[in-house]
């Protein structure tokens, strides 16, 4: 009898990530994979072109912690999802289910507790997002990314630190192949810009409004999110890209130094490719604050230098910013290379799952 595992997870690229890098180590064992995510969240974008994962769409609701008209719409698709979801695992009869977060992974850990399957959670950040914080009640484990999350949860029993989870899918770039992707040369370094997987308007703005100055001295590899693609604006040095999957491992060896958004599934991944950091947190007023901790936390480390959102209004500090960086670029690698921080691999959480099924 083949062994059966379900995936879920979505809204952002954070929370699909590491379900893209645990689903080849299934598939090497044998495993019949599904995933259910929703309609049109990227997470369909991501899984539901790979081969042999089986892609079930749900209704989903956003969760907010903030009043919003648009919560009572969501507040009836949310039990709807349920219900879906709930046929879906009766159908699929998984031994496992494998919950990365997001808005439309709370339905599915539902379902699970009531088909009476094992359910096994993930959070990548210090503090539980909305989705896990309410699925926490209904799950066997909750594998977190910071030995402090546990502080954040009642029952300890279910929490196991495992440390951030980075996958070597980017560990395999070539630069030659980053640099005929890209059309850049070696002649300049180059800043890699990520603003999440849905973008982020606010560091496009900055960076576009300028991109005169900093392509003085940098080139740029601006990765701006969907539909966020400013095809007007044609500069040598300059490429944008909306979003990029299979080539980010090769455009990462060129890059010099990385601005970003602070998720933690991100940050990690350059921490472990030793990559000086300009990290731009989400403001308060789109977050619950967890990315202002996770780049607190590595600034203390000296992995990094933050520009708060507000201050990228201002392009003297945003150039400063780099400029220090990239200035001091090696001292930010030796801190990242002293300290040593413990990774988990895909290879670990395999393992891990496979023994919690016990299969």
């Amino acid at each position: 009898m083949s062994k059966k595992i379900l995936f879920t997870g979505g809204g952002s690229a954070g929370h699909v990530t590491l379900n893209l890098a645990l689903i080849p180590a299934f598939q090497k064992n044998g495993w019949e994979i599904s995933y259910i995510g929703s309609k049109n969240g990227i997470e369909k974008d991501l899984i539901s072109k790979l081969k042999d994962v089986t892609y079930h769409e749900i209704q989903t609701g956003k969760l907010r912690r903030y009043f919003s008209l648009k919560n009572f719409i969501d507040m009836l698709r949310i039990p709807f999802g349920v219900l879906q979801a709930i046929y879906l695992v009766k159908k699929i009869n998984p031994d496992i289910i494998f919950s990365k977060g997001g808005f439309v992974s709370f339905p599915v850990v539902i379902a699970g507790w009531i088909n009476r399957k094992k359910v096994i959670m993930h959070e990548s950040d210090v503090t539980p997002g909305l989705a896990n914080k309410l699925s926490f009640p209904f799950v066997t484990k909750f594998f977190t990314t910071f030995d402090d999350t546990v502080k954040y949860v009642k029952d300890k029993t279910k929490v196991e630190y495992i440390g951030p989870v980075v996958s070597n899918r980017l560990k395999k770039g070539k630069t030659e192949n980053g640099y005929e992707f890209c059309g850049l040369t070696d002649k300049k370094p180059i800043i890699l810009v990520m603003g999440g997987s849905l973008g982020a308007k606010s560091i496009n703005n900055a960076i576009r409004d300028n991109l005169e100055f900093i392509l003085k001295k940098y080139q740029l590899v601006h990765l701006c999110g969907k539909g966020q693609l400013a095809e007007n604006i044609k500069k040598k040095g300059y490429v944008q890209f909306e979003y990029v999957n299979k080539e980010l491992a090769d455009i990462m060896s060129i890059a010099d130094l990385v601005l970003s958004r602070s998720g933690s599934n991100s940050i990690f991944e350059f921490l472990s490719l030793k990559k000086p950091m300009v990290l731009i947190p989400l403001p308060s007023t789109q977050s619950r604050g967890e990315q202002s901790l996770n780049a607190k936390s590595f600034a203390q480390k000296g992995f990094c230098e933050i520009i708060k959102d507000e201050d990228l209004v201002s392009g003297k500090e945003l150039l400063y910013v780099i400029n220090k960086v990239y200035e001091n670029k090696e001292d930010y690698i030796k801190a990242m290379k002293d300290a040593k921080v413990p990774m988990a691999t895909d290879k670990n959480i395999f393992e891990k799952i496979v023994e919690i099924a016990k299969i």
